[in-house]
């Protein structure tokens, strides 16, 4: 699996706070404090328009998800090329010091004023907030504002922008907070969702947004006096509170807690599977009756739909979705009281993800599949330069997660991306945060443990990289221990991996039991195919390259209960 480095770009920095030097060193008189009354326009872009902003390349853009309050935000699209400044030129006071602020989220996102002032942060999982002062010249009249991202770092978004000068603010900065929300009761709840109402705060300017907390985390923010809180697990109990803001940042105290445990999901536990990969098209395909016969295994994940072209799903690209020997192993599976979930995916062919042309498209090929085989879950297989590292590509299998998923009730989503020792790697990180940002509420996140590059304590690799997972869904999500590993899943490769990494049936175990008391909700490996022994055999495909049992490493995983 690949990482990409992502140096902070300095010479910017520097670049913009030498500038700031020179403009503070040109005041010669003793500036003014300006009084706190924001004189831009539309610094929430509530308006739902762009002006008067204006944005370099046409990259700008009004958006509804993710907001910092209110319901609109601005999103800029960063390319390779352009940086996507957005700015707003307005009058200004001569010899008058002024602040600048403003909430912005993705890497390195700018504020600050053209020919002086800026300040930076990277914060791609939640909004943060930036601020900056500066002091107009002895004879200037106006000033430019801007925000930015940096080159090919992905859209940044910002909002509720504002600068604090002369026009009416009182004679100073807001400094009051909003009183605490009263009355919070949840007014409904399902397996994954809960509902609350409160009633509403006051505040000398006004009320822009409650934030809703689960715990100490902080899970939503909206603009009215009732939420639903989506992305929860299955019979698992929530505390929630709300609090307040107004537009300048100030936070109320904390309303009433209220203690709710969501609704069993479907047979009343959550999901767990145990399915270790099988693929017709590679290495010497077993039967699938003897496996099972022999295993006890009941769920298998079937290796791969592809796109046979024109966003149209075929089995390895070739072979037809629906009369096919893939579609004869199914039915021989669930004859036998089992079931499937199919990998959409891979590391190499043809993808759906890469190759349908929006996320619509996309969400009527998953479909056509769940139609044909009446699938309970499907399982993306998110790898390489054209899904996993292409951030355009992951937000389009996201979206279309989340439109089956509204469609199919009850059906599981899952996805799977390889890993570093320590965790997700930067990819992986932003697929995280992407399906927090749309809300595709994933059942699953399954990590690849293995091809790390060497080394030789693939237990100890495994579990580390699994509790790196772990603290990215709780930072992201806000969820607590239990819920981030009730959303994890592992897929292994048993016996010698890519690189030589050597997965023993003993390693396995230990992989599977510490699965088990950690109660995550998936346990798979690459692939029944290899479960034969052939010591000495190297990475093939039909073998697993060390001394084992038959169909050992399949055993080992129909002892996954979750």
């Amino acid at each position: 699996m690949r990482t990409t480095p992502h140096r902070r770009p300095w010479r910017r920095v520097l670049a913009l706070l030498g500038s700031a030097a020179l403009a503070l060193a040109g005041a010669i008189a003793l500036p003014g404090t300006a009084e706190a009354a924001n004189i831009l326009t539309n610094p929430g872009l509530e308006s739902g328009s762009l002006s008067p902003w204006s944005c370099t390349g046409s990259l700008g853009q009004v958006v509804s998800s993710p907001v910092h309050s209110g319901s609109k935000a601005l999103a800029g699209a960063v390319s390779s090329s352009d940086i996507a400044q957005c700015g707003q030129t307005v009058p200004v006071q001569p010899n008058t010091t002024y602040t600048l602020s403003g909430w912005v989220r993705g890497s390195y996102v700018y504020l600050g004023v053209d020919g002086g002032a800026s300040t930076w942060t990277s914060s791609p999982s939640a909004y943060s907030r930036l601020s900056v002062a500066f002091t107009t010249g002895a004879a200037q009249t106006s000033a430019t504002v801007y925000v930015h991202g940096w080159y090919a770092q992905g859209t940044y978004y910002a909002d509720d922008i504002g600068l604090d000068g002369p026009g009416g603010g009182g004679g100073g900065p807001d400094t009051q907070a909003p009183s605490a929300p009263t009355g919070l009761t949840s007014t409904g709840k399902t397996s994954s969702s809960v509902s609350l109402a409160w009633g509403a705060s006051s505040d000398n300017t006004g009320v822009t947004a409650y934030d809703v907390y689960s715990g100490s985390s902080r899970v939503l923010s909206v603009s009215g006096t009732s939420a639903t809180v989506g992305g929860l697990s299955p019979s698992t109990g929530y505390t929630f509170s709300v609090r307040a803001r107004d537009a300048a940042g100030n936070v109320s105290g904390a309303s009433n807690s209220v203690s709710v445990t969501t609704n069993a999901g479907s047979g009343g536990t959550a999901f767990k599977q145990a399915a270790p990969y099988l693929y017709e098209g590679w290495g010497d395909p077993p039967n699938v009756s003897t496996v099972m016969s022999a295993t006890g295994v009941k769920w298998f994940t079937m290796a791969f739909m592809l796109d046979g072209g024109g966003c149209n799903p075929m089995w390895d690209s070739t072979r037809p979705l629906t009369g096919g020997v893939d579609q004869s192993v199914i039915n021989q599976v669930r004859s036998a009281g089992g079931d499937i979930v199919p990998s959409f995916g891979g590391w190499q062919g043809s993808k759906l993800g890469a190759n349908c042309s929006s996320a619509s498209a996309l969400a009527g090929a998953l479909q056509k599949v769940i139609d044909a085989y009446g699938l309970k879950a499907i399982d993306m297989d998110i790898e390489n330069t054209d899904e996993f590292e292409n951030e355009a590509v992951q937000a389009r299998i996201l979206t279309a997660l989340k439109t089956v998923k509204a469609n199919n009730p009850g059906l599981r989503t899952i996805v799977t991306f390889g890993t570093s020792t320590t965790g997700p790697s930067y990819y992986g990180n932003r697929l995280i945060e992407q399906a927090k940002s749309i809300g595709a509420d994933i059942d699953v996140f399954t990590i690849m443990p293995f091809d790390f590059g060497g080394g030789s304590d693939m237990y100890g690799n495994t579990v580390n990289a699994t509790e790196g997972l772990k603290a990215k869904l709780k930072s992201t999500f806000g969820w607590d221990d239990a819920t981030a590993y009730a959303h994890i899943g592992i897929s292994g490769m048993n016996g010698l991996s890519d690189q030589q990494e050597n997965t023993t049936p003993a390693i396995w175990t230990q992989i599977r039991d510490w699965a088990n008391s950690h109660h995550i909700a998936r346990l798979a490996y690459w692939a029944v195919n290899r479960d034969r022994s052939c010591p000495g055999g190297g990475v093939v495909s039909n073998c697993s390259g060390i001394s084992q049992s038959t169909w050992q490493f399949t055993s080992i995983t129909a002892g996954f209960t979750g």
